[in-house]
């Protein structure tokens, strides 16, 4: 093989290997599968929080890493609180619910 296929063939590697790389899942980032299915899980919990007639979504953020959901947002009363935590638990692929909205 020529120098300048070696370089070729070597280059070719290292660059699949740093693209697979990428798409590894560490402690604080997300694979792009995980996060596909994180964008799946919070819609889904806002698609219940917006079925409930005891709850606004305008007033409730979604956002969820890991499977885990954190809530946010300013909410009318602690039972509002306290429901939307239990809609988002419910939810298929939810592992852990932060709950941090605050009642105004």
């Amino acid at each position: 093989m020529r120098r300048s296929a070696k370089f070729a063939a070597a280059l070719m590697l290292a660059l699949a290997g740093g693209t697979m790389a990428a798409c590894t899942a560490t402690p604080t980032r997300e694979s792009a599968g995980e996060y596909v299915d994180d964008s799946v899980i919070s819609t889904k919990v806002r698609a219940q929080i917006l079925g409930d007639k005891d709850l606004k979504l305008t007033q409730i953020d979604v956002e969820t890493f890991k499977g885990a959901v954190q809530l946010s947002g300013f909410v009318d009363s602690a039972a509002a609180k306290s429901r939307a935590g239990e809609v988002a638990a419910q939810v298929a692929g939810v592992t852990r619910v932060h709950n941090n909205l605050v009642v105004k």
